[in-house]
């Protein structure tokens, strides 16, 4: 199997690969949780060990990322924190298995072999791309021809629903309810106003449209007019 071990602390990186390795699996090691976060959704891992305690990003917000942008590998948290209400934290962030250290390689080998028997669960793209314009999931980064578009975190969401609908016309009460998870009409211009504030920032010096009002049904994000 090929496996990702996110680990600071280098002896410890050492032994896990060490031991994997003579198990006859192909193992890679990311010492922070940066560069852990870049290669588990860079590459295509069968199962990812990842530590609770690492500098940059920890494993439990590491964990969390990852499934929040739909990258679904097999994480095995290791930790020396091993209370009922930290290995609670990491399964409920999405881990499918947690070691509490120091542990036997007995041990983790076998975990291992059972996460890698579960069947494999669909992941998800990590990016969206409509035309020249581009959202990573991740990062929450947008872009367009390149160049970078600073967004708030409600036109964040608002461009992921249209960019994840693209083509399609949505109406205001989805959008409502979708985005500022409104199932009432609060009879204001909200909508029309982020919308407005989302095209000028997506549209603005471009040749092309992308956001588009469809009149008397609602918005439409597109390539072509």
């Amino acid at each position: 199997m090929k496996i990702l071990v996110v680990e600071d602390d280098a002896e410890t990186a050492s032994y896990v690969s060490q031991g994997l390795q003579e198990a006859g699996h192909d193992v890679a090691i990311a010492r922070d949780g940066r560069e852990g976060l870049i290669r588990a959704a860079g590459e295509e891992w069968d199962i990812v060990i990842i530590d609770r305690m690492l500098p940059g990003l920890d494993g439990i917000g590491l964990v969390r990322t990852l499934r929040g942008g739909g990258i679904e590998w097999p994480v095995l948290i290791l930790t020396t924190l091993g209370g009922i209400d930290d290995r609670v934290a990491g399964l409920n962030a999405g881990a499918d298995d947690y070691l509490v250290k120091p542990f036997a390689f007995s041990e983790l080998a076998a975990r291992v072999a059972a996460l890698g028997r579960r069947p494999r669960r669909a992941t998800q793209e990590t990016k969206l791309r409509v035309a020249d314009l581009e959202m990573d999931l991740l990062t929450r980064a947008v872009k367009r021809a390149g160049q970078a578009i600073d967004l708030q975190p409600r036109e964040l969401r608002l461009l992921e629903y249209l960019m994840r609908h693209a083509d399609t016309v949505v109406t205001r009460t989805m959008l409502l309810e979708k985005v500022w998870d409104l199932h009432f009409d609060p009879h204001t211009n909200v909508v029309e106003s982020h919308i407005s504030r989302l095209r000028s920032k997506v549209d603005r010096g471009s040749g092309a449209a992308l956001i588009h009002t469809v009149r008397g049904s609602g918005y439409c994000l597109r390539a072509n007019a």
